[in-house]
């Protein structure tokens, strides 16, 4: 874990369907910040093209490490601003973390869980 964890939103793969379609709705964010509705800040953090939406991200995920997506997070850290983290269980049964720029998609890292 990231000593320099600012803050992240934790998105249930379960939960990613939902997500990605209250998105695509354009629905504009209730919540104050530091609440806990995380899905509301990741939707305020898209419509002001800050982060990439996630159907873009699990795509270039999928391009670079191919598997099935167990995990999903959406971090802002001092030295990368915001950031996915994405877990994927591979054909092999391995677990790999992808990190990628939220806003760009940029690969950063990739690694064994």
């Amino acid at each position: 874990m990231n000593m320099h964890l600012i803050r992240r939103i934790a998105i249930p793969c379960s939960f990613a369907a939902v997500l990605l379609a209250a998105f695509a709705l354009g629905l504009s964010p209730r919540a104050q910040a530091g609440s806990h509705d995380d899905h509301v800040e990741a939707r305020a953090l898209l419509q002001r093209g800050e982060i990439l939406p996630l159907s873009r991200i699990l795509a270039i995920v999928q391009q670079r490490v191919p598997g099935d997506v167990v995990e999903v997070e959406l971090e802002h850290g001092k030295h990368h601003g915001w950031e996915y983290e994405v877990k994927v269980l591979t054909a092999q049964g391995r677990v790999r973390e992808v990190k990628l720029n939220a806003r760009t998609g940029e690969v950063r890292k990739v690694e064994d869980d």
